[in-house]
């Protein structure tokens, strides 16, 4: 097993090799942008989903469909417009965030220090949520995007996406710094491939090769009508839609220790690097699928995935993809939108298990996951991320139009709490232009508040119900758990005027028959406790009245092996194992209450591993029962057997 993990996650790191995981801002654009970058590849998709539900909302309204339809989808512009100008104003005040706090400045730790431990609470639980999210949707939509490409995969969503997770989950075992090399190739591939599409696209508008303006009108029709409809209520559910562009814009903030020293700068240069590029090839995806006449749909049923919106676009701007150069093209492009999306749920892996540690650190989660591994990871965080999105991707059967309306509403939770502790942050500190600093957080915070209650308010039927209740029932949890820490830590300290020194001890051997471990067991036992033992056995056979015939082989061993030590049968008529011991157990507490006692349990120890699961099952059981009783010491006496 050890050789196995030696390969699998490379040697050992002693803790003065912390700078190990230290990465320059190429590689650290790859980790910790994958997520936002990658989400060019469904908030486009998202806002046409929503235009076109629109559209299917309206049908038999009677007006003129083909224009009514095509002047809604043109909606995708300014929503997509909106959407950017958000991003610059969260991009800024994050900045700020970052420079402020060079140590790592989450939504967590600026609550915690500004806001208190509610409010902290609040972020953590809402990131907690989002990160597990990012890891689902991310994976599952790059499991889309293959399975358009080779529908042969189609139906396999589910296996294939968790296996993704699973190898993203195991390259973060190794590090954050192997993890980052490798996945800077789909990282840069994907922004690469993006642009020469772009690029290609607006040269063949340029040159009068796109669709004529019918076919573009045909194509946003849908066969549905257009009349009646709030276009108030419209936008705002293509905004908080579109919104899904935006996850992942705090997580440079989350992992600044990461970075190479000097750490504050380079994450914010990282910051500026990854805006460009997010808000760059988002508009250009939204303003190429309007003039091809591109939209979307979700699927009627979930365990169905649909064609993703960048396919389609791909194949109305390469035009026939079923042989030659576009062919080669569409699957390079597809490939690398695969890659990109499997390897955003890396971002997720590197800010999860940072996260969990630091809450563990406060007292909030278990302690376990403070823990680093000895390839200086968190590594109790990425299994536990691993698990809780595989399950959520075989709950949801790897569908992201049933899994993106969870997104975002845990994301703009997170900003709305960052930014106003920032507020008060600045308040607190002042300084140079503090007053300045202070609007641009506060400009954040507003935006990010109006966005999430326009979230909470559009999709809130549709799956956002479910972390708006969710994150205050984790927030109950985390202090549950604190106070259990609390509440250890101060009986611990006041047990120690409690300490006393049992007047007596008394020792039981449980025995099923006689062998080698038994023997050592009894003799243990009287090294122990002098005379003050007895064995117990439990007859099985036994109809509570005469003793089976394996007890009464038993008795006649006993006075050969049993070292003049008393053994007394304890009858199970109902053929129950471990009842009669605890039964036995509480009769002797209960007559000498001062006294130490203490149960063996003779064990032997496999040759094999695997062995070991077919033995000893009773004994767990035991264990398990009489370390909740008081008084009561459990003790195990090995025994290996041979080769």
């Amino acid at each position: 097993m050890q050789s196995l993990r030696r390969i699998l996650l490379g040697r050992r790191l002693s803790s003065d090799e912390i700078h190990h995981n230290k990465i320059s801002n190429p590689i650290a654009l790859a980790v910790f942008s994958s997520d936002a970058l990658s989400s060019v590849a469904y908030a486009t998709q998202e806002i046409m989903a929503s235009l076109s539900s629109s559209l299917l909302q309206a049908a038999g309204a009677g007006i003129l469909a083909g224009a009514a339809g095509h002047a809604l989808f043109g909606w995708s512009i300014p929503v997509a417009l909106g959407i950017v100008g958000l991003l610059l104003i969260l991009a800024i005040s994050y900045r700020q965030t970052i420079l402020a706090y060079p140590g790592g400045g989450g939504a967590y730790i600026v609550a915690m220090e500004n806001l208190g431990d509610i409010a902290a609470l609040t972020a953590g639980a809402s990131l907690l949520i989002d990160y597990i999210l990012t890891v689902a949707v991310s994976a599952s939509s790059g499991v889309a995007a293959i399975t358009a490409a080779v529908p042969a995969l189609a139906g396999h969503n589910v296996s294939l996406t968790i296996l993704s997770i699973g190898f993203i989950a195991v390259m973060n075992l190794r590090g954050l710094k192997e993890s980052g090399g490798l996945f800077a190739i789909p990282t840069y591939g994907f922004v690469l491939s993006i642009f020469l599409l772009m690029g290609y696209g607006v040269l063949k508008l340029a040159l009068g090769g796109g669709p004529t303006q019918i076919q573009v009108q045909q194509a946003a029709q849908q066969g549905t009508h257009l009349a009646g409809l709030s276009m108030v209520w419209i936008f705002m559910r293509a905004y908080s839609a579109g919104c899904t562009a935006l996850t992942g814009v705090e997580a440079i903030s989350n992992g600044t220790t990461a970075f190479r020293d000097p750490a504050g700068p380079n994450a914010a240069k990282t910051m500026i690097w990854m805006v460009l590029l997010l808000g760059t090839m988002f508009l250009g995806i939204t303003l190429l699928a309007h003039r091809f006449g591109v939209t979307y749909q979700h699927s009627v049923d979930p365990s169905v995935v649909s064609e993703t919106l960048l396919s389609k676009l791909n194949k109305a701007i390469l035009g026939d993809v079923s042989h030659g150069l576009p062919r080669l093209i569409y699957y390079v492009v597809q490939g690398f939108t695969f890659a990109i999306l499997v390897v955003a749920a890396n971002t997720a892996f590197a800010d999860f298990p940072r996260l969990a540690a630091l809450q563990a650190r406060d007292g909030f989660l278990p302690r376990q996951f403070a823990s680093q591994g000895d390839r200086l990871v968190f590594s109790n965080g990425i299994l536990m991320l691993f698990i809780f999105s595989g399950l959520l991707v075989w709950g949801f059967h790897a569908n992201t139009d049933v899994l993106l309306p969870l997104y975002a509403a845990g994301v703009f939770m997170g900003f709305t709490i960052s930014q106003t502790g920032m507020v008060a942050h600045w308040r607190k500190v002042r300084g140079p232009h503090w007053h300045a600093k202070a609007a641009i957080n506060g400009l954040g915070a507003i935006t990010a508040f109006v966005v999430l209650l326009d979230i909470a308010i559009t999709k809130f039927i549709h799956g956002a119900w479910v972390v708006i209740l969710l994150v205050p029932a984790l927030v109950v949890l985390l202090f549950s758990i604190r106070r259990h820490y609390v509440s250890v830590k101060w009986r611990l300290a006041a047990s120690r005027i409690d300490a006393t020194l049992p007047t007596k001890h008394h020792a039981i051997v449980l025995v099923n028959g006689i062998h080698r471990g038994v023997v050592q067991s009894l003799l243990y036992a009287r090294l122990i406790a002098g005379d003050r033992v007895e064995a117990l056995t439990v007859d099985l056979g036994s109809d509570g009245y005469h003793e089976s015939p394996a007890i009464e082989k038993l008795r006649a061993d006993w006075t050969i092996y049993g070292m003049g030590i008393p053994l007394r049968c304890l009858p199970s008529p109902y053929r129950k194992m471990v009842e009669p011991i605890l039964e036995a157990v509480d009769r002797i507490r209960a007559a000498e209450p001062e006294l130490a006692l203490t149960v063996i349990l003779p064990e032997f120890v496999t040759t094999k591993w695997w062995q070991q699961f077919l033995h000893n099952q009773s004994a767990f059981r035991i264990k398990a029962l009489l370390l909740l009783k008081p008084g009561v010491i459990v003790t195990s006496v090995p025994m290996h057997l041979p080769q």
